[in-house]
């Protein structure tokens, strides 16, 4: 049996992500490939339950050890129950966000090191990588402008946080992409859905049997 492939799909918040990853979706299954939708954090009980502690409450809730820890915990069962075992199947997997969120909102934007968060990885996800990591890059004013459409004033603890943040995020990822470009793709996702749609397809394509 041919082996699935892993792919995230990364980016700041109002990226489009949920959008892209549907329509990825969509196209891989033309192609006659089996394919699984998930999230992180999320994607089994466990890792659901510690998303329901890591986004609700108050910005103070949880300092970022605590939440890189959280992050990491959820990661590890989403890694063991779900990923692996669906790509030891054929499956492709798609997730909204793996560990390069952690390493741009925990890391940099709050000052946990890299270092510490892959250490933190390898302890509970020996280190396993996506196939492609695709990060949506939108600029600041552009995030900020479908955020407020998409959520009015309901963002969740993380999406709410200030410019400051966001913009460091962003940075984070763009150096993620430089530093890692066999794994990891930057796309424009300023474009109509299509089009990034088909920016992304381009950039998986050498992944397909």
């Amino acid at each position: 049996m041919t082996l699935g492939r892993f792919i995230s799909i990364e980016g700041g918040e109002g990226a489009g992500k949920s959008t892209q990853i549907a329509l990825l979706a969509e196209r891989l299954k033309t192609l006659g490939l089996d394919v699984d939708l998930t999230r992180e954090p999320g994607g089994t009980e466990g890792a659901e339950a510690i998303r329901n502690l890591l986004l609700g409450g108050g910005d103070d809730r949880w300092g970022p050890a605590a939440e890189a820890l959280l992050f990491a915990a959820a990661r590890s069962d989403h890694v063991e129950k779900r990923i692996k075992p669906a790509c030891a199947k054929g499956v492709w997997v798609i997730s909204d966000r793996f560990l390069d969120s952690s390493r741009a909102y925990q890391g940099a934007s709050l000052g946990v090191s890299d270092e510490t968060i892959l250490a933190l990885h390898q302890i509970g996800s020996a280190g396993y990588l996506p196939d492609r990591t695709i990060i949506l890059d939108l600029p600041l004013e552009a995030s900020r402008q479908r955020t407020r459409a998409r959520d009015g004033e309901n963002s969740d603890r993380i999406g709410g946080r200030n410019d400051d943040f966001h913009q460091r995020v962003r940075d984070a990822f763009h150096q993620i992409a430089k530093a890692e470009p066999q794994r990891v793709r930057l796309v424009d996702a300023s474009g109509t859905p299509e089009e990034v749609a088909a920016l992304i397809f381009e950039k998986i394509a050498d992944l397909l049997p």
